[in-house]
């Protein structure tokens, strides 16, 4: 056997050699073929590619910013994890029957207002000047300002909205993120606010035990919210804000406050973490929203407020096409089931996640 090795080991290095070439072409021309394909519906030239990376890295961008480290827990998968005990009671609860709705997307609703579909942001340099925050409603569980608002940052809900009035603003020079909620710019330049909170996106940090922040969990809202520049570009890598109309007076890692007064077991705790099943098949939904469902599955959604059952939400955008977001309405609760993330908890206090 030795003698034929020596003899022929030329030979085969050729034949390898014209393998990896033959592969490669291969690889190319697939890639080539997808690149030179028809575009989604409403999608202009936008390309939704799988990547193959390892999950969680890069941690997600915005303008430059990593939002949270690779392995806080925002951008850990839990497709491993196991099934939470009380999953069935939990799903139950915010509604089994109940289909997925994408509280995102282009143009306006109500049609003819001034109202874009979806929680906006604005990102600004780090010399945008800071303004008086003046907090009405929980001003001890605000950080205090000022903050880098600009005048017209954008408004969930538009200038003339009555609901949540989110106002999120990242400094993309320093990577600090701003929340309001409630939000309301006075002709001073400054703003009036219920709360506030600031986040260093570098950090895990978490906010004090028992905080609210402009979301009901204590967490930020930028983090995760469904953006289109990220589905365009294959992949989701973070999990996915939602809203449930029932939830429990406790939160679970990493949340830091709830809005309730119902104790039952039943209820869904804030923090809560779940994932679409890994037997629902995604394959026939359009490329766009097969990115969207894959992250339910890799990376889940996570339950950040009170609100209408399984809202996802997202970033307004014209891009979007909101006939391709209603196909996943046919997705209800019972195709979820709730991971238990407490093997992930490093330090309760800490954002910082064992990778799975």
């Amino acid at each position: 056997m030795t003698n034929f090795w020596q003899k022929h080991w030329f030979g085969l290095a050729v034949l390898l050699g014209f393998l990896v070439v033959g592969l490669g072409t291969a690889v190319f021309n697939r890639y080539a073929t997808a690149q030179n394909s028809t575009s989604p519906a409403g999608s202009s030239d936008e390309l939704f590619l799988p990547l193959v990376i390892k999950p969680g890295t890069p941690p997600p961008q915005i303008a430059g910013c990593d939002i949270f480290p690779g392995d806080n827990i925002w951008n850990t998968p839990i497709d491993t994890l196991p099934v939470h005990p009380n999953s069935a009671n939990y799903i139950n609860t915010i509604g089994a029957n109940s289909g997925l709705h994408a509280d995102f997307g282009s143009g306006v609703w109500p049609p003819g207002s001034n109202s874009p579909i979806g929680i906006p942001y604005v990102d600004v340099p780090g010399s945008q000047p800071d303004v008086t925050i003046t907090f009405v409603s929980w001003p001890g569980e605000s950080d205090p300002g000022p903050y880098p608002i600009p005048p017209d940052a954008p408004i969930e809900g538009g200038p003339d909205a009555s609901g949540d009035r989110h106002v999120l603003v990242l400094d993309r020079d320093n990577c600090i993120l701003y929340e309001m909620f409630d939000a309301f710019p006075q002709e001073n330049g400054s703003w009036e606010a219920a709360n506030g909170a600031v986040y260093d996106l570098s950090s895990h940090d978490l906010r004090p035990d028992g905080w609210t922040s402009a979301d009901a969990a204590g967490l930020p809202i930028l983090p995760g919210l469904v953006r289109y520049d990220e589905v365009a570009s294959g992949e989701i890598r973070h999990a996915i804000r939602f809203t449930a109309p029932e939830t429990q007076a406790d939160h679970l890692w990493p949340a830091r406050h709830d809005a309730s007064s119902l104790t039952g077991s039943n209820y869904p705790p804030m923090g809560l973490r779940l994932r679409l099943k890994a037997s629902y098949d995604i394959s026939g939904f359009p490329p766009e929203i097969q990115v969207i469902l894959q992250a339910f599955k890799t990376y889940g959604i996570i339950l950040a407020d009170n609100g209408s059952p399984w809202y996802i939400s997202g970033v307004p955008d014209e891009r979007w096409n909101n006939d391709n977001l209603h196909e996943w309405d046919i997705i209800t609760g019972s195709n979820f089931e709730v991971v238990d993330t407490s093997s992930l908890i490093i330090d309760p206090n800490s954002g910082q996640a064992k990778q799975p």
